[in-house]
């Protein structure tokens, strides 16, 4: 359920202009139990769109030829970033847009596990839909591995399994062969698909079985989906919206 304490006219008029993806997720968020408040029309607009981003975000990592390895075998583009024992560093006087962007316009250059895959979206969509030197600004020094995440990316962790398209969710697979495969985090696209750097695109069932296959010899717990899911901060970050 959404409401908004103080619409406006121009921003109503947007509202009723949503298509596509946008359109879509107002929709999961107007049906979902739980009551999504907004001070504005404007804050409710961006979170649709930074979550539109997210999705596109993860779509354009899916296609941009980063590698799905262990942090053992990971590398990120030694222009821009140092490997030191917790991730991957920022290096002093390089712009976090820069080199955010370098992991989609560069993908050959890194290797990295589903949890970074996550940040990484996150980062990519915030960067889309924030003013450019608010996001130079928060993201100075980013150290990127596993869910290592500024303060300032703002993600929240919920229960429950009404899923908005942008959230990201979690299949457990307790009887796993290799640790890499313990699990596999994904971005919900909407629909029952969603993306896992790993896995690549599918349903909740193909998630499963695919995460199935890699199960140790003899295993008999199925992998499943834990029902909870992690979300940006949309109210904090759309005080820096580029619209």
């Amino acid at each position: 359920m959404i409401i908004i304490r103080f619409p406006d006219a121009l921003g109503s008029q947007k509202l009723q202009s949503l298509s596509g993806k946008q359109k879509e997720i107002y929709e999961y968020l107007d049906r979902n139990l739980t009551m999504f408040e907004y001070e504005t029309t404007s804050q409710l607009l961006f979170e649709i769109r930074l979550r539109e981003n997210i999705v596109e975000s993860a779509m354009k990592l899916k296609d941009s030829g980063v590698a799905f390895t262990s942090f053992t075998y990971s590398k990120f583009n030694p222009i821009y970033w140092t490997r030191v024992p917790s991730g991957y560093l920022l290096k002093p006087n390089v712009l976090p847009s820069t080199a955010i962007n370098d992991i989609y316009s560069n993908g050959q250059e890194y290797g990295f596990e589903c949890s970074t895959a996550m940040v990484v979206i996150f980062y990519k969509a915030v960067l889309d839909s924030i003013r450019l030197a608010d996001f130079n600004h928060l993201f100075g020094g980013l150290l990127v591995w596993n869910w290592n995440y500024d303060s300032d990316l703002a993600i929240i962790t919920l229960e429950g399994n009404e899923f908005i398209p942008g959230d990201v969710v979690y299949f457990m697979n307790p009887d796993f062969d290799k640790p890499i495969w313990r699990g596999e985090n994904a971005v919900y696209l909407g629909n029952d698909l969603y993306f896992g750097h790993g896995v690549g695109i599918g349903t909740s069932d193909e998630m499963v079985k695919a995460l199935n296959t890699l199960r140790k010899e003899g295993a008999v717990i199925s992998a499943y989906m834990l029902q909870q899911h992690s979300r940006l901060n949309f109210k904090y970050l759309s005080q820096f919206s580029s619209k």
